[in-house]
């Protein structure tokens, strides 16, 4: 309809028609004058501004607590439990380090201790690369059936 209305006024009363690009050109701003009208509505009341901005945030913030509840929250239980479990550690104790070797623990430091991995030998390392704490007996246990 609109088209119809453009039509007749830009090119029926002239004997040529228009190029395309001004007849494009001019359809463009019909378009844009009416769209521009329609854009001037009156403002909203305050009261409802609050409550607006309120809702669109209400997403973003819902997201973040599901975020802490699944990934945050359970990191750092678990981070606590490895916290305790290395200040838990004792001379005896046979533990998996990082790289996936078995020891018993000889001697204890401030940031280090001593692990036997096999008879005679003797490691350093780091309190935070005990990965898990073993029951007594894991080693030997290991021992017999690597003899058998």
């Amino acid at each position: 309809m609109l088209a119809n209305r453009v039509l007749q006024r830009f090119c029926i009363p002239r004997l040529r028609p228009l190029p395309l690009v001004v007849f494009v050109q001019k359809v463009y701003a019909v378009s844009f004058i009416s769209s521009a009208y329609a854009q001037t509505a009156p403002a909203a009341p305050a009261g409802g501004d609050f409550m607006s901005s309120m809702t669109s945030m209400l997403p973003l913030v819902l997201m973040f607590v599901v975020l802490y509840f699944v990934m945050i929250r359970p990191q750092m239980k678990k981070q606590k439990e490895h916290r305790a479990m290395i200040e838990a550690l004792a001379k005896g104790d046979e533990v998996v380090v990082a790289g996936g070797m078995l020891a018993r623990i000889t001697r204890l430091g401030e940031g280090y201790l001593n692990a036997e991995i096999a008879n005679n030998v003797e490691i350093q390392i780091q309190r935070s690369a005990v990965v898990q704490v073993l029951p007594k007996g894991t080693m030997e246990s290991r021992q017999q059936l690597n003899r058998t």
